[in-house]
């Protein structure tokens, strides 16, 4: 989701193939063995595999909305990507990792991740966005993995006290890029 909106934003042309995970395609496995998406193979052959570094690599081409203004890197990002997805696979997932009935969630976990979204909430007191008062690399990054968060426990969610999360949030879900993005594809199954 991430590295399509990066594409977007850039302006690059791609062709895009949709894999279902569960029956992975021996030529996407072939470029790139961890069989993880995004799989994104450059014009020279170079293969860019992780979402993240499909975004940087992206806007360093263009980047016209300057989300890349506040640099490259940024603690929100790193802290999402680490502790906070570790506790949102562990929250949304319980039963992959420990002995819970399936569709039971962690409460320990759901806790835990919720001190970065407390970090959130005081990032946006003062401002629309993470960085400023126009979306920048942060709110691409990281509004993926909330918008799962979410999903777990929406009455929850509705309820929990992250009035300006859920107001940025919507927004970012709502917005034009994130539905061009989303356009349903067929999956692709074509062998080299």
């Amino acid at each position: 989701m991430r590295g399509r909106m990066g594409l977007h934003i850039a302006g690059i042309e791609y062709e895009h193939r949709e894999v279902a995970l569960r029956d992975k395609p021996q030529a996407m496995l072939a470029v790139s063995p961890k069989g993880t998406v995004p799989v994104f193979v450059r014009a020279k052959g170079q293969v860019i595999d992780e979402s993240l570094d499909l975004m940087r690599w992206a806007l360093s081409q263009n980047d016209p909305e300057g989300w890349l203004a506040h640099g490259q890197t940024d603690p929100l990002i790193t802290h999402c990507d680490g502790d906070f997805k570790h506790h949102l696979d562990r929250y949304k997932y319980a039963s992959r990792y420990e002995d819970v009935p399936r569709g039971a969630v962690n409460l320990d976990h759901r806790a835990k991740a919720c001190e970065f979204i407390a970090a959130l909430e005081a990032a946006l007191e003062a401002r629309a966005f993470l960085r400023g008062p126009s979306r920048s690399l942060a709110d691409i990054a990281i509004f993926p993995f909330l918008r799962q968060f979410v999903a777990v426990e929406r009455e929850w969610w509705a309820g929990a006290p992250y009035p300006k999360t859920r107001v940025w949030l919507d927004g970012l879900i709502g917005s034009n890029l994130f539905k061009t993005i989303m356009v349903k594809h067929k999956p692709w199954t074509q062998t080299l």
